[in-house]
């Protein structure tokens, strides 16, 4: 899979602003992905496959380096001092090596900066778990890739097999290499960079406004109507706000609990398809009916709750490019409503309504105007709008197969997407048949993240267990339902 990954020489605009507001250490990145093997794995084969893994995954030995004059996007270069031993670390379990006691591990190196100046990721193994399990715990910066960019990546690592066969031998791989810049040639190639960079725009907004002239005469009413849609919709995504919808979730830190939950995903599936929804509807209306449910048993209500979620828009020629490609939808969610299904497909005709916004197309333009700004004035602007967000959740498609690494069984896979900001993130990764769910909690938001992990498991048997009353209300419902 990694073979169809395509590598730029620099970070997108949007990647870059992600990554220049970190300079408010809260809205740190941060991606983490816990594997629970059923074993440990053959050390001479696990050894070789990592170094392999970093052979066909160029960045994996490359570092950030910034343009010295703030002209371009920062750039990514190979690491003339890459240590595969600093990156790779192997230790016994933690604690009573229970899975609580391996997340209580990775909650605390996951908030942990990176060395910038190395590659940014880390991978651990971790050895001795109860029942003579391990663990596999990677730590990778969202500017290196999104969540499924990630599952490219790590495909690297695993295999469909327990036992190889010797007749196939694999191939040889150079160890890739590339320039090392100085501080003159690094600004000579950012200023080539954006010249390129504008030659290309004019280009494309000449090509752009000969086809609008065209379509502005064959279709003048059309027209303008989108031109409208497209300003309304940058609006809307640029809309400013000042503090999340919560009256809880107010705080914020640079701590983080991570706990996780799981459900069948074909009978997720088929609570969606009960009232003509998809997994991500039943998987949003499952958190969200479990944020509502914590508010109350705080003593608080609440109707609706702020949510980001990405939207992947990899397609086309971007569809094998690494690094992000998704828009940061920004929508209010209406958890207050108490029939699942009826919380379902509401929440399914907001996402739908989030993909069709016009301004998703123009995300790396808008990116690109922000980080013109002076870089203390960018991280206030977005940096407030981040913090204004009460919840995150993000859905990554897995391998619907058992997987292996260096002959040790993958029998879970939880991925925990970064707060940056927000006061909770859900994060939903799907493997063989299992849709697990990984938790990350800022403390200071949450004040009781083991009472928010029961609520969400109770909102999720919920969801599964939606009756035929409550399917028939959903479907018969044709306006929007005043949420109880």
């Amino acid at each position: 899979m990694a073979d169809e990954i395509r590598f730029e020489d620099r970070m997108s605009d949007a990647d870059a602003l992600t990554w220049n507001v970190e300079s408010d250490p809260i809205l740190r990145s941060t991606i983490s992905g816990v594997y629970v093997l059923d074993q440990s794995p053959d050390p001479e084969r696990f050894a070789t496959k990592v170094e392999r893994a970093t052979r066909r995954i160029p960045r994996l030995r490359q570092r950030v380096v910034a343009d010295p004059l703030g002209i371009a996007p920062p750039r990514w270069e190979f690491d003339p001092h890459f240590d595969l031993d600093f990156h790779v670390r192997e230790l016994p379990a933690p604690g009573d090596g229970s899975l609580r006691a391996l997340l209580d591990y990775t909650q605390k190196i996951a908030q942990h900066a990176f060395d910038k100046d190395r590659p940014l990721w880390t991978l651990t193994l971790v050895h001795g778990l109860e029942g003579g399990k391990a663990g596999l715990v990677m730590k990778l910066h969202h500017a290196v890739s999104d969540g499924v960019g990630m599952v490219k990546m790590t495909g690297s690592l695993m295999e469909t097999f327990r036992t190889p066969d010797p007749s196939r031998k694999p191939r040889d791989l150079p160890v890739p290499t590339g320039p090392v810049l100085g501080r003159l040639e690094s600004t000579r190639e950012a200023i080539r960079h954006r010249r390129a960079e504008a030659r290309s725009a004019v280009g494309n907004l000449l090509k752009s406004l000969g086809e609008g002239v065209a379509d502005v005469v064959r279709r003048p009413v059309e027209s303008a109507k989108e031109g409208r849609e497209l300003v309304g919709s940058v609006g809307r995504f640029l809309q400013p706000i000042s503090e999340p919808m919560s009256p809880l979730f107010r705080e914020r830190s640079m701590s983080a609990r991570f706990d996780v939950a799981s459900v069948p995903l074909a009978d997720l599936k088929r609570a969606a398809k009960s009232v003509g929804g998809t997994v991500n509807d039943a998987f949003v209306a499952a958190i969200g009916g479990g944020l509502r449910q914590y508010h109350a048993e705080m003593g608080e209500s609440v109707e609706s709750l702020r949510m980001t979620m990405p939207i992947n828009v990899r397609s086309g020629d971007n569809e094998a490019l690494a690094g992000n490609q998704f828009v940061p939808a920004r929508f209010e969610v209406p958890v207050g409503i108490r029939n699942p299904g009826l919380r379902m497909k509401r929440i399914g005709e907001l996402v739908r309504k989030q993909r069709d916004e016009p301004s998703l197309g123009i995300f790396d333009t808008v990116a690109r105007v922000l980080n013109r700004l002076p870089s203390a004035l960018t991280t206030e602007l977005f940096g407030s709008m981040l913090k204004s967000i009460d919840f995150v959740t993000s859905n990554v498609p897995g391998p619907q197969f058992e997987v292996f690494v260096s002959g040790a069984k993958i029998e879970r896979m939880f991925g925990f997407g970064p707060l940056a900001g927000a006061a909770v993130n859900v994060t939903a990764f799907s493997y063989d048949g299992d849709l697990a769910i990984g938790i990350n909690m800022d403390p200071a938001a949450v004040s009781d993240p083991g009472l928010l992990v029961q609520c969400i498991r109770k909102s999720l048997d919920e969801v599964l267990s939606i009756s035929d009353e409550d399917v028939v209300a959903a479907l018969e419902a044709t306006e929007e339902p005043e949420a109880a």
